[in-house]
């Protein structure tokens, strides 16, 4: 499976970004999808993650309401819609692929894209 992220840049607090991740290879579509983020000189983290078969959805505490993650198998894409960005969103954004309905731990994630930065100004 190979990840490709996209979408990241500069917007000012209030607004709002799309991400893409879009997948290679035909595990992509029953593969869970996660999304991460990664701040300078901290840990990354998890944002939000969709399970491909159950389509479960999962959020950080920080990002619900403001955070959507969805899937298009057509396409083979899962996209993160991020609204009311707040300047501590800013980060890397990664998306990475888990095996079929595991999401929770990042160590069960396998496959990861390059990241997109995502700069929120106050």
């Amino acid at each position: 499976v190979q990840l490709q992220a996209s979408g990241g840049g500069l917007v000012r607090a209030g607004g709002s970004l799309r991400l893409s991740c879009a997948g290679s290879g035909r595990i992509f579509s029953v593969y869970s999808v996660g999304w991460f983020r990664q701040a300078p000189g901290k840990e990354r983290e998890f944002v939000t993650a969709i399970t491909r078969i159950s389509g479960s959805t999962h959020y950080a505490d920080s990002v619900k309401g403001r955070f959507s993650i969805s899937g298009d198998n057509a396409k083979n894409t899962v996209d993160l819609q991020m609204n009311s960005l707040k300047p501590e969103d800013t980060a890397v954004y990664y998306c990475a692929a888990a095996k079929p309905e595991r999401w929770g731990n990042i160590y069960e994630y396998d496959y990861w894209g390059q990241g997109t930065q995502v700069t929120v100004s106050s």
